[in-house]
């Protein structure tokens, strides 16, 4: 499994009216941890599209339990807990910094996407590799 964690402070334009963080920009949060996690294990999206590939989101899910505030930091656990092959699931905890109850879970999955066809294809070995590599190494807070 990789797991990689992702510190955000919640801006005030991040909030609703009651000055909870609005619903939607926890996905957000998710794009943003997602690409920290593909970046600390050598697969930053630049790469990735040099690859020839996409990664689409297909399906995506969040089960709000408790609500963050404006200027809270917050604390995004992605993992990858399983090689992908056509496509790629991450899952999601959000955490009030220090706190050990999540707000927040979810997931996203993607799929591989050829770029230049726009047909669905295979986790390319590259990619393998670098999640491979990571997963056999001693895991780490990111």
């Amino acid at each position: 499994m990789i797991r990689h964690i992702t510190r955000i402070r919640i801006r005030y334009a991040e909030t609703d009216q009651m000055r909870f963080v609005y619903y939607s920009r926890y996905f957000e949060y998710f794009e943003q941890a997602r690409s920290e996690m593909l970046r600390s294990i050598g697969l930053p999206y630049p790469r990735i599209e040099e690859m020839g590939l996409l990664l689409p989101v297909i399906e995506a899910h969040a089960t709000y339990k408790r609500s963050a505030r404006y200027d809270e930091v917050i604390e995004v656990v992605t993992s990858l807990r399983e090689k992908p092959v056509a496509r790629v699931r991450l899952d999601y905890e959000v955490y009030r910094e220090g706190e050990k109850e999540p707000i927040v879970d979810g997931y996203t999955i993607h799929g591989f996407i050829n770029a230049q066809t726009g047909r669905p294809t295979r986790a390319p070995a590259q990619f393998l590799e670098a999640v491979e590599s990571r997963m056999n190494s001693r895991p780490g807070r990111g």
